[in-house]
């Protein structure tokens, strides 16, 4: 029973992480090209001169009434995001956040 229990918990914990998209600070330059159920998308993080830019689309891949949506937390504390709603559609987004290289991004379906 207890480790039925556990199973549960760490797969419970498994289908979050994977509902969220995993996010971890990047610097330029790099790219990404997520998938979550619901949802994919590519960026790409360059520099030019002290100015961080993200750049890419973002996809609603499921018919669910809910919206994908990619978010950035710049190294600096600026906050951008895009989203798009639809199964199907994608939208592009482009980003810029001075003084810093640095950016978590993230993919995500939003309620």
């Amino acid at each position: 029973m207890l480790v039925a229990g556990l199973s549960a918990t760490v797969l419970a914990t498994g289908l979050t992480l994977t509902a969220a998209g995993p996010a971890a600070a990047a610097s330029c330059p790099s790219s990404a090209s997520p998938v979550i159920p619901g949802a994919k998308a590519h960026w790409t993080l360059t520099c030019s001169g002290s100015t961080l830019k993200v750049y890419g689309w973002v996809e609603d891949t499921r018919a669910d009434d809910h919206c994908a949506f990619v978010s950035a937390h710049s190294g600096n504390g600026g906050h951008d995001s895009a989203d798009v709603c639809g199964w199907g559609n994608r939208t592009n987004f482009d980003m810029a956040f001075p003084r810093t290289k640095t950016a978590e991004v993230r993919l995500r379906i939003a309620d």
